[in-house]
């Protein structure tokens, strides 16, 4: 039986307000021009893909970890370098503020009902997070810290998914079994394998239509034997069948 389900943040139980290269050109407009929106866009993703594997949890803190990724943002989606060097020290301060609350995410509109549902069971719902501790204001900001213990980001553990050590955490302070632990996320590595492989149950996360387009999704993705989600209140439909088995 499950008695405690673990969430990803961005893009399962929080997702961005507006897309992030929209609300990043909103920030750069006023000092580096409009630039090309599918340029920003592909320019993010490989931003950050390059320091999640240069840089690891944040390493150098995530105020500088997170200019360099809007450094590289900027130029590679066309802005001159020294233009983005004499403006980052206003841009960051901005973009960190803006993604620090709910001015920058918001709640899907299944999240606070899975999490309202699960108490009434009496499932715990806790968090594992590959983030920094703004996901935490974050959290706050849109009312459902209370829902969640315990809240692991990747930043203040010093460890990230797809870590087992991670997942044996939340479980411990919990005081759960692995095996009655169900970990709920967008990326099919991290949340779903690396759940699998510390011994959780898994629930991959696939909204349909616009919902699911922030998702972490791979070219040609191998989903053969994974179990999959099209929304969080599938997830208490999956707790409910535990209680019955």
């Amino acid at each position: 039986m499950i008695r405690l389900v673990t969430f990803d943040a961005l893009h399962t139980l929080v997702t961005p307000r507006l897309p992030i290269y929209v609300q990043y050109s909103q920030i750069f407009e006023p000092y580096l021009g409009v630039l090309e929106p599918e340029a920003l866009k592909r320019s993010f993703k490989t931003a950050l893909k390059q320091l999640q594997a240069e840089k690891p949890v944040y390493q150098s803190g995530a105020p500088e970890w997170w200019g360099e990724v809007i450094k590289r943002t900027a130029v590679d989606a066309g802005a001159e370098t020294h233009v983005v060097d004499k403006s980052l020290d206003r841009m960051v301060p901005q973009l960190l503020r803006r993604f620090s609350s709910k001015e920058g995410y918001k709640l899907f509109d299944d999240s606070l009902a899975c999490l309202h549902q699960l108490k009434n069971l009496s499932v715990k719902t806790g968090l594992v997070s590959n983030t920094d501790k703004r996901m935490l204001a974050v959290l706050d900001d849109l009312g459902i810290t209370t829902y969640l213990d315990p809240i692991l980001i990747s930043e203040v553990e010093g460890l990230e998914k797809p870590s087992a050590e991670i997942y044996a955490r939340a479980c411990s302070r919990a005081s759960v079994k692995r095996n009655e632990t169900l970990h709920v996320g967008d990326e099919l590595q991290a949340d779903f394998h690396g759940a699998r492989k510390a011994g959780l149950q898994a629930l991959l996360l696939r909204r349909p239509g616009p919902e699911g387009e922030g998702e972490m999704k791979e070219p040609d993705e191998e989903l053969q034997g994974v179990e999959v989600a099209g929304s969080l209140l599938d997830v208490v439909g999956r707790v409910l069948r535990s209680m019955s088995d």
